[in-house]
This record gives C-alpha cells, structure tokens and sequence, in this order.
C-alpha cells in the first residue's frame, strides 16, 4: 500500500527541563513517514522490516538512476544551541539508489540543492540491502565526510531530506549532539518508540536524554 501526500506543517517541538542534567545528549528520533510536509514522487511505502511497517522513497527500480523531485520536510526545535549530527536508517540497493539531498536551515542556506547540484549537501547513502544506519554526510567529488550543523541558539529548525535517486529508502531519522560518534552504536541511535511517535504526531515535547518532557500544546494531526 502506497501514500502520496502533503502534510500541514506540525512543529515538532524540543522542551529542555532546568530541573535535569544540562550536559546531557539531545536525542530525538522521528519516523520519516510522518515527515511535516511530503511532497511527490517522495512517497510512503509499506515493508514490515521497517520501523513501524513503513518507510519513505521515490518508487523506482534500483538500477534506474536519477530522481531530481519530490521531498519530504520536518519542523524541528532544538533544546539548545550547539553541534547536530543525523543519522538515517535506509536501504541503498546500489550505485544508482544510494543518495539524497539534505539541508537542515538555519545551519545550511535557504538553498534548493535539487537545482543547484551543491554537493555540499549530497548525502551519499552507505549501500546495503537491508535495514542499517548510515550517518547523514557530505558526498563531495574529493570523497565522503560526516556532516555536522550548529545552531547559534535553540529554536525552530527546518530539516529537508530530497529526492535525488530513485529507489533509496529512508525508514527512520536519528538526531543528536553526540557529534564525535561515528559508528551507529556509538551514537546509541535507535528506533522510534511509540512515545516518539506519540511525540511526533501530536505535537508534543521531545526530552533530551535524561530531561524531563512537557507539552506545548494540542496541534495534532491524523496518523495514517
């Protein structure tokens, strides 16, 4: 069963106790089907190996190459400032299926990479035909480095994964200012739960590791 659809913008808001631990890893994780805005060929998929039995791409076979539209956008406000890293739970079938655009503003410039082509925010996915961790990276022509943002202060932020090959599939995103990780069980990613999904669809607050959560408010939104 397939889903096309553009979503109204819910901010997915970050709330940071001052009763907790102030040195404590922000850690958020957001299922990539319940993005904010989606918009086509970027579509939902169903595959029962995936996190919550659905995951995002643009359709396609694995060897037909190039995708150019279609992406899918989360609101996301970060408890405080500082240095984000992402981490993607994806499926690269190949050479021709193992990338997309990413920009994440106010970090990156209010940039369409789509038609640009900057490959400052190519994200050159780590291939694989099962369900695994890649961490979001800059695919530059001199070779493939980990990517990090930092936010001069805590707020709203706008996350754009985009399509650029058809056929890569993304399950599932992990942020965190563990910046240093660059091994998936470093960076003690995870799955969403359904408290993070709870989170996600009705607009409640996302706690940092080890802080308290609170609600901001009653936006909501059909989860399908």
């Amino acid at each position: 069963m397939k889903y096309s659809i553009i979503l109204p913008m819910v901010i997915l808001t970050v709330f940071v106790s001052g009763v907790a631990n102030i040195d404590a890893e922000v850690e958020i994780a957001l299922e990539a089907e319940l993005a904010n805005e989606m918009v086509e060929p970027m579509i939902i998929s169903d595959d029962k190996l995936a996190s919550d039995g659905k995951f995002i791409w643009m359709e396609g076979a694995p060897v037909a190459g190039g995708g150019g539209t279609g992406h899918a956008d989360f609101i996301v406000n970060i408890p405080e400032p500082g240095k984000y890293a992402l981490w993607g739970h994806v499926i690269a079938w190949d050479g021709n299926s193992d990338s997309f655009w990413v920009t994440w503003q106010p970090a990156d410039p209010d940039e369409n990479a789509q038609q640009t082509q900057n490959t400052e925010f190519r994200w050159g996915v780590a291939q694989g035909a099962a369900w695994h961790w890649d961490r979001i990276n800059h695919w530059l022509d001199g070779g493939t480095f980990d990517r990090e943002w930092k936010f001069n202060k805590a707020g709203e932020t706008s996350l754009r994964i985009a399509v650029r090959e058809d056929a890569t599939m993304l399950d599932a995103i992990f942020v965190t200012t563990n910046v240093k990780a660059t091994a998936a069980d470093q960076a003690n990613v995870r799955l969403p739960t359904d408290r993070d999904r709870k989170i996600q669809v009705e607009g409640l607050a996302v706690d940092a590791k080890g802080k308290a959560a609170t609600t901001w408010g009653s936006l909501k939104r059909a989860y399908q």
